[in-house]
């Protein structure tokens, strides 16, 4: 389906309520319940679409994930007014309430709960099994997809597994048991998901996706021979004729080219007015990025661009001028990653850098990707550009870093070279051979700052590669983001639980 945004609006099951001796209590039939769903086959596909749209609440893909994964890493930080916004951003959070951390938290255990009851309900169902197998599947690649975000996020989180009730107080379960049920769901539903789909179900999880997730998964323990064994399917295995790099690397970023041969899987966003943020008829289909990312505006009467509320670092714009392409050009990702002074293209309706931002703001830069630029005059709330979730440059990338890591580091060169031909750079196998292995890796951790800023993957990089962990390495932060010098580990290498799911539940506990 191009667009899927046709998932139960209320997906809350309740159970008949309680009656009195002398009351008349007879069922609705009217009424959807426990005791009439989960029924028929068309149940089943409303049960797996209901999964998908919590990626329109803020706490997942809409908004707050995206800010949780990028400025807080050492590319981006905190330009925002919004004292509760800055303190999340720039590691000095103290209310444990704020709103970012708790839709984070709720928004991905709603998902978890609908996935639950498709897992749990759907196979009892009389329906065609092989499409009930594939719902199943997909319900279990949603629900791996919702916990690798909340452990990365929040380490130790609650494993709940089942469909539960308001009266449950689940503790937290061990870090490895969380990361061992998301391999679990994985490897069990990819053999169920089909490698593609048909035009009206495009971004489905497909067969491809789950094995990527699955290698991510395995990568953020850094057990790279089964994140490799993963990969492979896309990369060298059934999969790899699905798969390629667009041409045009601006392609990933529009509305207009969405769900292309570079995409593994990717949140379906549409530009439609609304009017709630929840669960309703109105409820917000877009993405909400633009507001947050872009760069608020230059004069009082100019179109709302953005808010301002986060900028990129200047350190990213350097990485790209380390060299040219083949035909002496400057890197072509530079101008689709940044909005920066030196970016001569137009954006907003035809405002040139100048035109468009502050003169105080002249040496300022800010994420480029997935911003409206192209095509409108400001950014709304319902922004129409599907966010990829996981691209192919990105697993071609994992993948080298995989057999870099398992000492097979000649075997590695292909897949890097591929991704840095299509920006039109030289080929690392000619202008840098033999590498050793921890040279090679710092050469894929510059691959992965021009090829993937502003993508979400940064802080799940820092993470793997254990730069929060070590002070050393923390000082290094700090060199490219002063922001790190309010870091603590482990106290900030996570998102705190918030304080409402502490007060509630007395199993749980502050994860610093």
């Amino acid at each position: 389906m191009k667009k899927i945004f046709k998932y139960i609006v209320a997906f809350t099951l309740a159970g008949t309520a309680m009656s009195c001796e002398d009351t008349l209590d007879i069922e609705n039939p009217n009424e959807v319940s426990e005791q009439n769903f989960w029924r028929s086959g068309s149940d089943a596909l409303a049960g797996v679409n209901a999964v998908y749209g919590a990626f329109y609440r803020n706490g997942t893909y809409a908004r707050w994930l995206q800010i949780y994964l990028n400025p807080r890493s050492d590319d981006g930080f905190a330009s925002t007014g919004w004292g509760e916004l800055r303190s999340t951003i720039d590691f000095t959070q103290v209310d444990l309430n704020f709103e970012g951390t708790r839709n984070t938290w709720d928004h991905h255990y709603r998902a978890i709960f609908r996935a639950n009851q498709v897992i749990a309900n759907v196979p009892g169902i009389e329906m065609e099994e092989t499409l009930k197998q594939r719902y199943i599947a997909e319900a279990k690649f949603l629900r791996a997809l919702h916990y690798f975000n909340l452990v990365s996020l929040f380490r130790s989180v609650p494993l709940v597994l089942q469909p539960s009730l308001p009266t449950d107080l689940p503790a937290q379960a061990p870090e490895a048991d969380t990361w061992a049920q998301i391999e679990r769901d994985l490897t069990e539903a990819a053999p169920n998901l089909p490698p593609s789909y048909d035009t009206p179900n495009l971004g489905r999880a497909t067969r491809g996706a789950a094995y990527a997730l699955l290698g991510k998964a395995h990568m953020q323990q850094r057990e790279y021979q089964p994140a490799l064994a993963a990969f492979n399917w896309l990369v060298e295995g059934e999969g790899r004729t699905l798969y390629d790099l667009v041409p045009n690397y601006q392609d990933n970023f529009r509305h207009t080219t969405e769900n292309n041969r570079e995409s593994v899987f990717e949140v379906q966003f549409a530009g439609i007015q609304s009017t709630t943020d929840e669960d309703a008829p109105t409820s917000n289909l877009g993405n909400q990025r633009g507001p947050f990312f872009g760069p608020g505006r230059r004069n009082q009467g100019d179109a709302q661009a953005g808010f301002n509320d986060v900028q990129m670092r200047r350190w990213v714009i350097d990485e790209f001028m380390q060299e040219r392409t083949t035909a002496g050009q400057m890197d072509p990702r530079l101008n689709v990653t940044a909005i920066y002074n030196g970016n001569p293209e137009t954006f907003y309706g035809g405002r040139t850098f100048a035109q468009l931002v502050p003169d105080n703001l002249m040496q300022a830069a800010w994420y480029r990707k997935y911003l409206n630029d192209y095509h409108r005059n400001d950014e709304t709330f319902e922004g129409p550009i599907n966010f990829r979730v996981i691209r192919y440059a990105d697993v071609l990338l994992m993948y080298a870093e995989c057999l870099n890591a398992l000492n097979r580091t000649a075997e590695a060169y292909p897949y890097v070279d591929r991704v840095r031909q299509r920006a039109g750079l030289a080929r690392l196998s000619v202008t840098r051979p033999g590498l050793s292995q921890q040279a090679f890796m710092q050469q894929l951790m510059h691959e992965r700052v021009t090829e993937l800023t502003g993508e979400s993957t940064r802080w799940l990089d820092l993470l793997r590669w254990g730069y929060l962990d070590d002070a050393a390495r923390v000082n290094e932060l700090k060199t490219r983001d002063p922001e790190f010098n309010n870091f603590e580990s482990p106290r900030d290498k996570y998102l705190p639980i918030p304080q409402s799911e502490l007060d509630i539940n007395p199993n749980l506990t502050q994860n610093f």
